[in-house]
């Protein structure tokens, strides 16, 4: 007979802290307008637009950037907001 582990979804809890911070990455590309980019960080981080308007100079002028560091589940939070207007997002962890 076998019993269920009460702590294994703890244990995967852990797991996933152990792998913080994790980084919700930004791509440039040619159909948003700084404006539309610059709202939407701001709707999904809740950085002032000084901060969203710096880090959408640098998905600019980088290529991407990353516009959150944290929790891996706040990370796909924000990319999921990200992607409501199509940006093209990534997490790494």
């Amino acid at each position: 007979m076998s019993s269920i582990n009460p702590h294994t979804e703890e244990e995967v809890l852990d797991e996933t802290k152990t792998q913080e911070p994790a980084k919700a990455i930004l791509f440039n590309d040619e159909v948003h307008t700084f404006e539309e980019v610059i709202h939407q960080i701001m709707k999904a981080t809740g950085c002032d637009q000084a901060k969203a308007e710096s880090l959408t100079w640098e998905v600019h002028s980088a290529g991407k950037a990353i516009v959150y560091t944290g929790e891996l589940v706040k990370c796909l939070q924000v990319t999921s907001i990200l992607e409501e207007i199509e940006l093209m997002t990534q997490v790494e962890v």
